[in-house]
């Protein structure tokens, strides 16, 4: 079992701008309270997340709509290291799977937010969506560049029928098949949520 999910904690880079993630104690067993008590303060697209479609197209399902068996099953893990946009003619030369993750050649830990990675270009999507594809995953934070204003890669996800998980941690892990578990929090009216994502 191999997992793929980033680790949050505080400090953890989160996009430019967006509210970092924060945990306190509001009750302490050493200081005479009955139990520890945890406070969460953070963005809903925090370290591993899936994005649900109402986060770029405002007519898009929200949380709650994405199929949980879309989330779960078999999967192949891509080697896309060198690729500055993912194109058609890249995917072409390869092995797509109904889930298909891509490793871009980003750290499993940021130690700041990354401001250049792999983004997607629309008719990558096209021909994903074609060739059956119906989870993207990606080791970067965006399908869309950093400065992206229209977000072209989300919408034509969008159009699609492909949902997008961002900021996998797939460092060290070998390209080939796996099966894959990848649940986000029940955060119903939610336009994403931090997953726990598994391969094995």
């Amino acid at each position: 079992m191999i997992d793929i999910t980033r680790p949050i904690y505080p400090g953890v880079p989160v996009w430019p701008g967006d509210t970092p993630f924060s945990y306190q104690l509001v009750a302490r067993i050493a200081e005479g309270d009955s139990v520890n008590v945890g406070k969460l303060t953070s963005t809903t697209h925090l370290g591993t997340h899936l994005d649900a479609p109402w986060h770029y197209v405002d007519e898009g399902g929200k949380l709650e709509t994405v199929p949980l068996e879309v989330l779960m099953g078999p999967c192949r893990v891509v080697d896309a290291r060198g690729q500055a946009a993912l194109t058609a003619d890249f995917l072409k030369t390869i092995q797509l799977a109904e889930r298909t993750l891509f490793f871009t050649g980003q750290p499993n830990i940021w130690q700041s937010f990354p401001h250049t990675f792999m983004h997607v270009l629309p008719e990558a999507v096209r021909y994903m969506a074609a060739q059956g594809v119906r989870l993207y995953g990606t080791d970067c934070p965006s399908v869309d560049p950093l400065t992206s204003k229209d977000l072209p890669a989300h919408k034509a996800f969008a159009q699609a029928g492909i949902y997008i998980v961002e900021g996998l941690a797939l460092e060290g892990v070998a390209a080939g098949k796996y099966e894959l578990i990848c649940l986000p929090l029940k955060l119903e009216g939610a336009e994403a949520a931090p997953v726990r994502a598994i391969l094995r």
